[in-house]
């Protein structure tokens, strides 16, 4: 497997260059952090991986195929190989969590029956599974609303599993989470890191979670990467440079 290769990726929006120039190899196997202030072009980053936003320029590669040009049922298949998690969970509330673990195998396979809610019997025991390893199979036929923060987090993590990813884009994962229930949702994000092998990249507000559980930090600031490095090798000065900081 190759890395995931970006080279002189450009976003604008309007008269706003909120990707400038970015350059970056993601080695596979590994949790890579990118860090850096509100509006710093995070989210516009992972976002373009997933080609939810299109570049202005620049090209996106994997294992030989130019992502930024794939279109129909090719870009599909990297849509379900480089699944997507967000802040706001993005579940069906008023659907049970079991279905809403079952709609993330849609991406990979799609039939008539799918409309009416029909999947098939191993489909169902892969979904159940994914739960199991979040402990949360009790919850199978509860409605996704009805949860906590932290549990629809962990139902987002699983359907995304359904899609047998083998690349997994969080972006702020934990920012409307308490301190317990981050903990847990990293905890297991870097569960399915160490034990399937996925390559996660994660965008992440505190500094202090971020050097915890990632393996490679990425700063950005102004669109432009401003650090590149292991967790040790952030110190504190190039910290207050990244968000801006002055000393008291």
């Amino acid at each position: 497997m190759k890395p995931l290769k970006i080279k002189n990726l450009k976003k604008k929006f309007k008269d706003t260059l909120a990707i400038n120039g970015v350059n970056l190899e993601i080695e596979e196997g590994k949790i890579t952090g990118i860090i850096g202030r509100s509006g710093s072009g995070k989210s516009t980053l992972l976002r373009m991986i997933n080609r939810l936003i299109e570049p202005s320029e620049g090209t996106i590669e994997f294992n030989d195929i130019i992502i930024t040009e794939i279109k129909g049922k090719a870009l599909r298949k990297w849509r379900s190989e480089c699944a997507m998690i967000f802040q706001q969970f993005n579940l069906v509330d008023r659907l049970d969590v079991l279905t809403n673990v079952l709609i993330g195998s849609l991406g990979r396979s799609y039939s008539f029956l799918n409309l009416f809610g029909y999947f098939s019997k191993e489909e169902k025991i892969n979904a159940l599974r994914n739960l199991n390893r979040f402990e949360l199979t009790e919850k199978s036929l509860q409605r996704a609303g009805t949860l906590s923060g932290g549990q629809q987090q962990r139902v987002a993590i699983a359907r995304a599993l359904m899609q047998k990813p083998k690349i997994l884009l969080a972006d702020e994962p934990i920012s409307s989470l308490d301190p317990k229930n981050s903990k847990r949702v990293m905890d297991d994000m870097l569960k399915i890191n160490r034990e399937d092998g996925i390559t996660i990249i994660c965008n992440l507000h505190s500094l202090e979670i971020a050097k915890k559980y990632c393996d490679r930090l990425i700063g950005l600031s102004e669109g432009k990467v401003v650090f590149d490095g292991k967790p040790k090798e952030l110190t504190t000065n190039i910290s207050k440079k990244l968000y801006d900081l002055d000393d008291e």
